[in-house]
């Protein structure tokens, strides 16, 4: 079994926001798959369904972005989910919008949602999926901007960033990650340049 975990904060007020991407395409890849993120375990909203042929369970872990291996940790030992078998998506402010890269493992590089995970774990090595959101211009806060709404023009991308990053996690789980990384690693600045 797979574990999905999309990381963001609860509330509706930070729904539309770059922090909440990966809260975003665990929705896409629940709507594509029929799979309802109803059930309330481990401080997660939660759904198993089959994707790929895998069985798979989608997390929103409810803790808030910095806290996320208080979810993350128990959803794996309640599941019986190995480390390897975990995929973290996530946003990146280190990466230009619209980027999209896909890793077997790794350090938080300053994003304290992994952070706190590693530390949790104890290991960085598990799959992950970032998901850039740097706007392309300097920001005199990286945290205000990643807590306020997206805006117009990245609203216009919005869907098929969601998209595209599903489909990554969906070929994680049906392909491994060093094929994903093949297929979507070098498509990484597409919906950048297209934007431009």
């Amino acid at each position: 079994m797979f574990l999905v975990a999309g990381l963001g904060n609860p509330g509706e007020q930070y729904a539309a926001t770059p922090h909440n991407m990966g809260f975003l395409v665990v929705d896409r890849l629940a709507a594509r798959h029929g799979i309802r993120l109803t059930r309330n375990e481990c401080q997660a909203f939660v759904g198993q369904g089959n994707i790929g042929g895998k069985t798979v369970l989608l997390a929103k872990p409810q803790t808030f972005m910095n806290l996320s291996g208080i979810a993350v940790k128990p959803l794996l030992q309640k599941n019986e989910i190995a480390q390897s078998d975990l995929i973290l998506v996530y946003d990146e402010l280190d990466l230009p919008w619209g980027s999209l890269r896909v890793r077997p493992g790794g350090s938080a590089a300053g994003h304290n949602g992994i952070a706190d995970v590693i530390a949790k774990l104890g290991t960085q090595e598990f799959p992950r999926i970032r998901l850039g959101v740097h706007p392309g211009h300097p920001l005199p806060s990286g945290k205000d901007y990643l807590l306020s709404r997206f805006t117009r023009q990245q609203m216009e991308s919005l869907d098929r960033f969601v998209d595209l990053a599903a489909d990554a996690t969906e070929s994680i789980i049906a392909e491994g990650v060093e094929k994903s990384m093949t297929r979507f690693n070098r498509r990484a600045q597409g919906l950048t340049t297209e934007e431009e």
